[in-house]
């Protein structure tokens, strides 16, 4: 793979590109935002991974830009340090590694494992140490730690596999890994598997890169659920999953001292009465921890909803369309103030303000074009 320098691959709006990156005008300046965008590259234009900058005040949003080539980097992740980023891949080693230039977006791939052709995992995070990937592997239905050196590059994964299946017919056959979730103590790896409506509790030893059943090691779900993200909420005592056949979030309470989760609350996704074939996607805690997000593919919306801080319990805000077809993933800008929304099906990049003191979304005039988006990440 070779890197794509950030000023020399724009793509559909030049416009968009001279109107926000004017001459002389500092790439690290302190009101703009660095965001990473992954896709999948077997259908339209899409490349790999590319770079965009939000203006943190108004949220005019520039045309992104290939950072690097890469074969469906469909989830993409930063170290702590933000000096490197990882994207799933599909061979043996399960992803990738650039480093990260800041100050214009560049992606320079690091060494890559000689590894042979496999099916590539959904969802990757990097530990609070900067030493290991964890990976979920979706469709062969196994968890991976993976060291990672210290120039970046990566170990070979250690694999735990599950084992069963749910009551769905087509997609629930078998062990389905959706994601992987740090504690915020970094001692356990919360691991959501859809295809056994179970979410399951690791103990992580960094030094070795392994997993390791945690005690209890998983709490069910309901029947058919289909668990597939899940976050902590801001104060680590309560986290919240989004079930994508279900349509709907559950809300825990999680014991740090043993990596335990204890149901607490259901909620809808979607508004009443609604009856068509929709799923849901991301689930996002807001950083004052006030908020949370989830999307529904089908519908095309975002789901708001308030947080009890003392209860973790939740309670629903308002439900917005997201103005493109499959808003698979999204993120909050780390200040809070915007939500940027992709769009599997519609080359469409939604911007949206964010109140501070409800929560609710008004979508920006500034909202962007490009590739069809699955992932979206804040570098800042």
């Amino acid at each position: 793979m070779k890197p794509s320098p950030f000023f020399l691959r724009p793509i559909f709006s030049a416009r968009l590109l001279t109107a926000f990156f004017l001459p002389g005008l500092s790439l690290a300046m302190a009101s703009s935002h660095l965001i990473f965008l992954g896709g999948y590259t077997a259908k339209g234009p899409n490349k790999g991974i590319y770079a965009v900058r939000l203006d943190g005040d108004t949220g005019l949003i520039g045309a992104p830009v290939l950072a690097a080539e890469a074969v469906d980097p469909a989830w993409i992740t930063l170290t702590p340090d933000k000096k490197f980023l990882y994207a799933i891949h599909p061979s043996a080693a399960q992803a990738i590694g650039f480093a990260v230039d800041p100050s214009n977006g560049k992606l320079t791939p690091l060494p890559t494992p000689n590894a042979p052709a496999a099916n590539a995992p959904s969802h990757l995070a990097v530990d609070a140490t900067g030493r290991v990937v964890l990976a979920a592997n979706y469709r062969d239905g196994y968890v991976a730690a993976i060291p990672i050196h210290a120039d970046g590059s990566l170990g070979v994964p250690n694999k735990i596999a599950h084992e069963g299946k749910g009551p769905h017919p087509t997609r629930q056959e078998k062990p389905h890994v959706h994601s992987v979730t740090l504690s915020p103590d970094n001692r356990f790896v919360i691991v959501a598997d859809l295809g056994l409506d179970k979410i399951f509790s690791y103990a992580l030893d960094v030094a070795a890169a392994k997993l390791s059943p945690a005690s209890p090691p998983f709490v069910a779900t309901a029947p058919g659920a289909g668990p597939r993200h899940f976050k902590f909420g801001r104060d680590g005592r309560h986290a919240y999953a989004i079930n994508e056949l279900a349509n709907t979030i559950a809300a825990y309470d999680y014991a740090p001292a043993n990596g335990a989760l204890t149901p607490r609350q259901i909620v809808s996704t979607l508004p009443a009465g609604f009856t068509a074939p929709t799923t849901t996607a991301e689930v996002r805690v807001h950083p004052n921890g006030k908020f949370l997000y989830g999307s529904n593919r089908g519908h095309d919306s975002l789901a708001v909803f308030a947080i009890d801080t003392a209860s973790g319990t939740l309670t629903p805000v308002e439900i917005v369309e997201t103005g493109g077809k499959t808003p698979r993933n999204f993120a909050l800008s780390p200040d809070g103030k915007w939500l940027v929304c992709g769009h599997q099906d519609t080359a469409i990049i939604s911007v949206f303000r964010v109140d501070p003191t409800t929560g609710r979304l008004t979508r920006s005039e500034h909202s962007g074009v490009g590739p069809s988006s699955v992932c979206i990440l804040f570098y800042n």
